[in-house]
């Protein structure tokens, strides 16, 4: 989930918080065409940031993520049809109240994008779509849901949405909502009040690798704000510190969470990007489904690996891969120092042949050859809770 940052655009979009992000001194970026904090240097910056979203919790602005409602139009049945003819994952499978990460296909296989898709009720879903992608994503599943009795809604605007991400996250925003949030599983939501606000969205999953919510309300300044500004007041005790799209990207990273025009792009298909355990060829009638049976039987030409550097040098995004003797045999996606493990880690498209782990290859970093290898991913999973731990 999430776009990677863009060029220069003469005219920036701004969420809600922009004012309150420039009051707490952020360091601002272009991020798809929003400005962004990317950092908060009076908390520390990125990697004071990541490690508290690691070690307590981390609070976000990613108001720039789009949302889609898809509803029934004449009768009930159509938003689903719906569903299930742009994504990937089988919707049908939901329970009101559950959420499920998907992808939404070109004819090709590859990706227009990929989505959290939530069943609000019988016939009524809520997709969250990225930010970079959202004009087209929304046009794209407007021309794609005309055949069917549905109503598409673009709520992009309608929103402000908070990441309260970490292992203390459950405990920061329980002193703030009066729903039970332990009750609440991994990829399920529910509504209840928060910080006043009554009916307020309150869904358990991230971007993270670690756990914790995002919560969405209503879009105007001073709501915002206030919700912003006492959500980190409640997570005082726990050392709480506002989080920028930077430490959003490492932890993701580790985790080995998919990067919109990174890892998974209108250039890869769902099989190169080792995301099939998220597309139920089984359901059928899904736009890319073909393709990908046909792809399927030819075999991989590429594979996502995850890799660590050996010598020293970081493999940032775009640079090449190569074999012993130098030649290239494929790309890094996205690579970065991390702060967990103290290692600099990548993940890269390679052949086949080279993705085993264990493998030796090597990273072209200003042109010279750098030894690295093949690793499990994610990089990084959060410890499981003990007994002990569940019942506190």
């Amino acid at each position: 989930m999430e776009s990677g940052a863009t060029p220069y655009k003469s005219v920036l979009r701004r969420t809600p918080l922009n004012a309150m992000h420039r009051r707490l001194g952020a360091k601002m970026v272009n991020f798809d065409g929003w400005d962004m904090p990317v950092e908060y240097p009076s908390s520390g910056g990125l990697m004071a940031e990541h490690k508290a979203v690691r070690a307590s919790v981390g609070v976000f602005d990613v108001s720039h993520m789009g949302d889609m409602r898809i509803r029934s139009g004449g009768k009930p049945g159509g938003a689903l049809a719906a569903v299930q003819h742009i994504s990937m994952n089988d919707a049908s499978k939901l329970a009101i109240g559950q959420a499920q990460y998907s992808a939404m296909l070109y004819p090709e296989g590859t990706f227009v994008d990929d989505v959290i898709v939530h069943r609000l009720g019988e016939d009524d879903y809520l997709l969250v779509i990225n930010a970079g992608t959202r004009e087209k994503d929304i046009n794209w599943v407007r021309e794609n849901t005309k055949n069917f009795d549905c109503v598409v809604e673009d709520l992009s605007d309608a929103y402000t949405q908070l990441a309260i991400q970490g292992p203390r996250a459950v405990d920061l925003l329980q002193k703030v909502t009066d729903a039970e949030l332990n009750g609440i599983k991994n990829y399920w939501f529910t509504h209840g009040t928060v910080c006043g606000l009554k009916n307020t969205l309150i869904a358990r999953t991230g971007y993270t690798g670690e756990d914790g919510f995002e919560i969405y309300v209503p879009s105007d300044v001073a709501t915002s704000e206030k919700v912003w500004k006492q959500v980190l007041e409640a997570g005082r005790e726990f050392a709480a510190v506002p989080c920028g799209l930077g430490c959003r990207n490492t932890l993701r990273l580790e985790s080995k969470m998919a990067l919109y025009g990174h890892e998974i792009s209108d250039k890869i298909n769902v099989w190169e990007a080792g995301l099939d355990r998220y597309c139920k060829m089984e359901k059928g009638g899904f736009i890319g489904q073909a393709a990908l049976e046909q792809a399927r039987a030819a075999g991989l030409r590429r594979a996502l690996a995850g890799i660590e550097m050996i010598d020293r040098g970081i493999a940032r995004d775009g640079y090449r891969c190569c074999n012993e003797a130098g030649d290239a045999i494929g790309v890094v996606t996205s690579g970065s120092p991390s702060p967990t493990l103290g290692k600099n880690i990548a993940l890269a498209y390679v052949p086949p042949a080279c993705s085993a782990v264990g493998a030796v290859l090597y990273v072209e970093i200003r042109g010279q050859k750098c030894k690295a290898q093949v690793v499990p991913t994610p990089f990084y999973k959060r410890p499981k809770k003990t007994a002990v731990q569940q019942l506190s």
